[in-house]
């Protein structure tokens, strides 16, 4: 099974923990938001709070590539604040586990 089809798996079946699994131990997020990064337990905390019952809906997640070394997935997600983003996700793959994720984002209306 690939990275994705894992990925996208824990994402539908809103399990942080699976998502989490995927992750390297010294795996770096680049938020889109402010470029500040955040290291696995600061990702972690996130994911749990949005795969939590009310929190983000990911919408459908397509995937744009994957090999040995990179993943790309596009979605469209919803937020608790009532906001929504298209989200183009680049995710760098070593040994299959995930160990950089940046994002870019396109606020959208609802």
């Amino acid at each position: 099974m690939s990275i994705f089809q894992k990925l996208d798996a824990a994402t539908k079946n809103r399990d942080a923990e699976a998502y989490i699994d995927l992750m390297a131990d010294d795996c770096v997020f680049v938020r889109h938001q402010n470029g500040t990064e955040m290291n696995k337990p600061q990702i972690s905390e996130m994911l749990r709070k949005m795969m939590s019952a009310g929190g983000a809906d990911m919408g459908n997640r397509r995937c744009l590539y994957e090999n040995d070394d990179i993943l790309v997935v596009h979605s469209v997600n919803d937020y608790p604040d009532g906001t929504r983003e298209a989200v183009l996700a680049s995710y760098s793959l070593l040994d299959g586990k995930i160990t950089r994720l940046e994002t870019g984002a396109t606020p959208l209306a609802k």
